[in-house]
């Protein structure tokens, strides 16, 4: 059966050139990166939450916070208000 994942080995190959890294190492990097890339909105609240709750922040700097950050994401989501990222995080 055919492989239908798409195949990365032209960036592989960049990375590899550009930098120290190994071919393995390449490859994890952009496994990574596009599983970073992969995360919903919903995902992402709820990480930048529980990371920023371990950090000390408290909910209406967290919220606040967040709703600053997601129009800076790669893909931006629409705009959420403040109740709809509690929502996201405590249903």
């Amino acid at each position: 059966m055919l492989d239908r994942r798409p195949s990365h080995d032209d960036l592989i190959d960049h990375l590899v050139r550009s930098t120290a890294l190994q071919r393995g190492e390449a490859a994890r990097v952009v496994l990574d990166v596009l599983a970073y890339f992969d995360e919903t909105t919903e995902e992402f609240v709820r990480r930048r939450h529980r990371e920023l709750q371990a950090a000390g922040a408290v909910n209406a700097e967290i919220f606040e916070r967040i709703a600053a950050e997601l129009p800076h994401r790669a893909v931006a989501p629409p705009e959420l208000s403040l109740r709809q990222l509690r929502r996201i995080v405590y249903g």
